[in-house]
């Protein structure tokens, strides 16, 4: 067996290290075609995240963020969090950046659709419930319980009664989880009127995002006075010691990312786990065995 070629393999580390930066440039090309598209006048960009500072400060905080998944893991501890806001906040956007260096199977995302029939006759909390954490995950949910208060309140899905039901449950119901050892962390991503208009239309005018808009939404752009007085209300009688709300300050899309996650990470009381050096074994190879040749059929046509 010829001994590999060093240059060779340095190549392909380097072209493969590439392949894993290119992931991030990818995720943020919708951005940087939407800013160049824009025409904001009235705005100055002077102050805008140099994208090298920016994409440097993001893989320092998801390289954290791997070593908080494995403190999680190793602690057997439960984390969840909560994204609220309004439409088009960037909420997404920012667990995509959080989940995108990290182990699915020990963090995944909940974003639950509207409720069944069956669901709408139970326990309002129920269907949340099943989807909290284990020991060893973190779950973020993307638009949590906290759907009550504002979308189903403003939409008129729920009456008087149900409402207030909520707000005397949800303290307790989150100080019961706190005391049980979770780690509950709850976001509100604030955008400006002016700011949700322009994504919505950029939304309007860019066919790959398009599908983002549902009319809820744009009934919700009509409401944002109603959405306002609802987060209010929803502020002032949910946040509680145990569980206070945090606000990110989202106008800026890449500093409102980089800012969630560095204090998400603050949030936990993680530690680095050393780690096992890590060596491939050498690989077996047994007498007398014969690959067998694939029919051409099966391989997908080589388009690119």
């Amino acid at each position: 067996m010829n001994e590999s070629d060093p240059q060779n393999e340095y190549q392909r580390l380097h072209e493969e290290l590439l392949d894993s930066l290119d992931e991030e440039f990818e995720a943020e090309l919708e951005d940087a075609v939407m800013d160049r598209a824009a025409t904001r006048p009235e705005e100055s960009y002077s102050d805008s995240l140099p994208r090298r500072v920016y994409f440097r400060e993001l893989l320092r905080l998801q390289r954290e963020l791997i070593k908080l998944q494995s403190w999680v893991v190793e602690n057997k501890a439960r984390v969840a969090v909560l994204f609220e806001g309004r439409d088009a906040a960037g909420k997404g956007g920012a667990i995509k950046r959080i989940t995108q260096r990290l182990n699915p199977r020990v963090c995944r995302v909940v974003a639950l659709s509207a409720p069944s029939e069956r669901e709408k006759t139970q326990w309002y909390f129920q269907r949340y419930v099943t989807h909290l954490p284990a020991a060893g995950e973190i779950v973020l949910f993307d638009r949590s319980w906290y759907n009550r208060a504002g979308v189903e309140r403003v939409m008129g899905f729920c009456n008087e009664n149900q409402l207030e039901e909520f707000f005397r449950t949800v303290p307790e119901f989150e100080r019961m989880l706190v005391r049980s050892g979770m780690h509950l962390i709850k976001y509100w991503f604030s955008i400006s009127d002016e700011e949700q208009q322009f994504r919505f239309q950029c939304r309007i005018n860019d066919p790959l995002k398009q599908w983002k808009l549902s009319p809820m939404d744009l009934e919700s752009r009509r409401r944002w006075e109603q959405y306002t007085v609802a987060k209010e209300e929803m502020f002032a009688r949910t946040n509680i010691p145990e569980a206070q709300w945090w606000v990110v300050e989202a106008d800026d899309k890449k500093r409102a990312r980089l800012n969630c996650m560095h204090h998400f990470l603050q949030q936990i009381p993680y530690s680095e786990v050393p780690q096992p050096e890590i060596s491939l074994p050498p690989r077996e190879h047994e007498k007398g065995y014969k690959r067998q040749t694939l029919p051409e059929d099966v391989f997908v046509p080589s388009v690119y």
